[in-house]
């Protein structure tokens, strides 16, 4: 199954009583908090991630219904993981600059793809920002490191993760819409091998930048790299199909 397929309806399961979803989801509190541990910065801690995400576990198992057509893993993990969010987020870890010079690198390759009519190098934006290429690759990582689900994030707005605009019971609901979704995944499959790569391991089968970087036999760094450029690559791209949309 490919990520793209990911973006689909979920799948619906019988339903529990809250404490036994409780009792049986709660290593997945552990599993999503190490997953994030392995982009934030040194002073998030294992335990404030685990103390939030529990709370979201507590609420999804009170909230959940079988009938609104996601299974509880699925429901469960969407609130667990933006409980976690919401904690990092209280803390105001990311300088703004970060954020900005995520801006700057998503627009200047939409500007070199446009111009060139191809996929943009690494060297090609790098001048496009005037920047040197290790200048361009440092960016590179701290965006990936200021932006917590690059993915996620790049619902019809833009700008707001998934887990902030998920309002109802139905982890659908407040989503970016089919059209949206649909050309989300045409993007993903559009892009080049090695970032359509990298994005699959790390959100379908879950692995960490260190072992995506033992897969693909380069450093945890240039993993990092990879990954921000393929997101910054998608919001560039989905920009004309928002702009169109609007229209």
């Amino acid at each position: 199954m490919t990520l793209a397929k990911h973006l689909g309806i979920y799948q619906q399961s019988d339903a529990k009583s809250p404490s036994r979803l409780i009792e049986e989801h709660a290593p997945l509190v552990k599993k999503i908090a190490l997953h994030l541990m392995a982009r934030l910065p040194a002073s998030v801690q294992l335990d404030d991630l685990m103390q939030a995400g529990m709370i979201g576990l507590l609420e999804s198992a009170q909230r959940y219904s079988s009938t609104k057509g996601a299974t509880f893993e699925t429901y469960a993990g969407i609130r667990i993981r933006g409980a976690m969010v919401d904690e990092i987020r209280k803390g105001d870890w990311v300088p703004r600059s970060v954020h900005r010079n995520a801006r700057r690198i998503s627009q200047a390759i939409k500007a070199v793809e446009d111009r060139l009519g191809r996929e943009a190098q690494d060297q090609e934006v790098a001048e496009e920002l005037g920047m040197e290429l290790s200048e361009y690759h440092a960016s590179l990582s701290d965006a990936n490191s200021g932006r917590l689900f690059s993915l996620d994030e790049l619902n019809e707005s833009g700008e707001l993760p998934i887990e902030e605009a998920e309002t109802s019971d139905n982890p659908l609901d407040g989503l970016a819409s089919d059209a949206f979704r649909r050309n989300l995944a045409v993007a993903i499959e559009e892009l080049p091998e090695r970032e359509k790569l990298v994005l699959s391991l790390y959100y379908q089968e879950e692995l960490n930048l260190k072992e995506i970087g033992a897969v693909l036999g380069v450093s945890e760094s240039r993993v990092s790299q990879i990954h921000s450029q393929a997101a910054l690559r998608l919001r560039g791209r989905l920009a004309d199909w928002r702009r169109d949309a609007d229209d």
